[in-house]
C-alpha cells in the first residue's frame, strides 16, 4: 500500500501576503470609521453653533418617535411650541434643575460626582440610577437616541462638553425645556403645560411645575397628576436650594 501523499504546505510568502492584505483592509475600515465619526462630530459642532440663535426644527429623538410610530402602524401627532425662557415660569425652570441636575450651574457639561454616585448605587442596590446632566440630556435629544447603550453614553460626553463650551447655561436650559419629551408626541414646556393643564407655561403654579419635572425620568409613562410623592420631594429640594 502506497503511503498517502502529503499536501504541500502553502509557501510562507503567500501566507504573509494574505496577512498583509487583511491588515490593510482592517486599517482602511478603521480609518473610514474615524473619518465618519469626525465628520459627524463636526456636523454636531456646526449645529450647536447655529443653536445659539436658532431653535431646532426637529431632534433625533423626535425622528426616532416618528419612525417608531410608523413602523408600529400607530398615528403620530407632534405637539411642540418653542418658547423663550421669559415665556416659561421660573418655578418650572427651577424645578427641572432641582429634579434633574442640582449642580447644573457648576459643572461643565458632565457631573462626574453624579456619575460616581450612580455607579455606587448600582453596586449597592443592583439598579442603575440616572447620572446624566441636563446638558447630556439635551445632546441626547438633539443628536442621539433614547436607547440605553454604552456607545451612546460615551458619545454624550464629548458632545456635552462641546455644548457647554459653545452655549450659555441659560441657552442650554432654554433648549432643553423646549425639546424634552413630556408625553407621547408632546415636546417642550409650552406644549406640556397646555396638554396636561390647559394653560401656558408662563402661568404654571409651583406645584404643577414640580409635578411636570417629576415626569422627566419616564415622560411616556408618568402622568403629572399622579406625581404627588415625587413632587413633594422636588418642592422640598427647591426650598433647600433657596428657590
Amino acid at each position: 500500500m502506497r503511503p498517502m501523499a502529503r499536501r504541500p504546505r502553502r509557501p510562507l510568502v503567500l501566507r504573509w501576503r494574505r496577512f498583509r492584505r487583511l491588515r490593510r483592509l482592517v486599517l482602511r475600515l478603521a480609518l473610514a470609521a474615524v473619518a465618519v465619526a469626525a465628520a459627524w462630530l463636526l456636523a454636531c459642532v456646526l449645529v450647536l453653533v447655529a443653536l445659539r440663535w436658532f431653535d431646532p426644527p426637529t431632534t433625533a429623538v423626535q425622528v426616532e418617535r416618528r419612525v417608531g410610530a410608523w413602523l408600529d402602524g400607530r398615528p403620530y401627532a407632534k405637539r411642540c411650541r418653542p418658547m423663550p425662557l421669559s415665556g416659561i415660569a421660573d418655578d418650572l425652570e427651577h424645578a427641572v434643575v432641582a429634579a434633574e441636575d442640582t449642580r447644573f450651574y457648576r459643572h461643565h457639561g458632565v457631573d462626574w460626582g453624579a456619575v460616581e454616585t450612580a455607579i455606587e448605587e448600582r453596586e449597592r442596590r443592583g439598579r442603575l440610577r440616572g447620572g446624566s446632566t441636563i446638558t447630556q440630556q439635551l445632546v441626547k435629544n438633539l443628536f442621539l437616541s433614547t436607547g440605553r447603550s454604552w456607545p451612546r453614553k460615551v458619545a454624550e460626553v464629548p458632545l456635552a462638553y462641546l455644548a457647554d463650551a459653545i452655549l450659555s447655561k441659560q441657552r442650554i436650559l432654554e433648549l432643553y425645556l423646549n425639546v424634552v419629551e413630556w408625553g407621547d408626541g408632546v415636546y417642550g414646556a409650552e406644549a406640556a403645560s397646555r396638554h396636561w393643564y390647559g394653560r401656558s407655561a408662563a402661568t404654571l403654579t409651583r406645584r404643577q411645575a414640580a409635578a411636570l419635572a417629576a415626569c422627566l425620568p419616564a415622560p411616556r409613562r408618568r402622568v403629572p397628576q399622579r406625581m404627588d410623592r415625587y413632587a413633594d420631594i422636588i418642592e422640598k429640594r427647591l426650598r433647600t436650594m433657596g428657590w
